[in-house]
């Protein structure tokens, strides 16, 4: 099923970014080109999904280690 969809993104990108950079291709040039450039998108995309998520994951423990030491400062005394 992912294939199908990919296959399905890729001609209708494929077809949009030929009618928005007004170039004049074949279909299955067209084709083509949507396709590959959904894979390379798709990858680039998820490569830098997972960036943010290990940044948001550092920022998250960076704020609860600050949150229990003003806790730890603010109650053990």
């Amino acid at each position: 099923m992912p294939l199908i969809w990919l296959l399905v993104v890729g001609v209708a990108a494929g077809f949009l970014a030929t009618r928005i950079l007004r170039v004049d291709l074949d279909t299955p040039s067209t084709i083509a080109l949507g396709v590959l450039g959904a894979l390379i998108g798709g990858m680039v995309l998820r490569g830098l999904v997972m960036l943010v998520g290990m940044g948001a994951g550092f920022v998250g423990a960076l704020l609860g280690a600050l949150l229990l030491i003003w806790a730890w400062k603010t109650w053990a005394r």
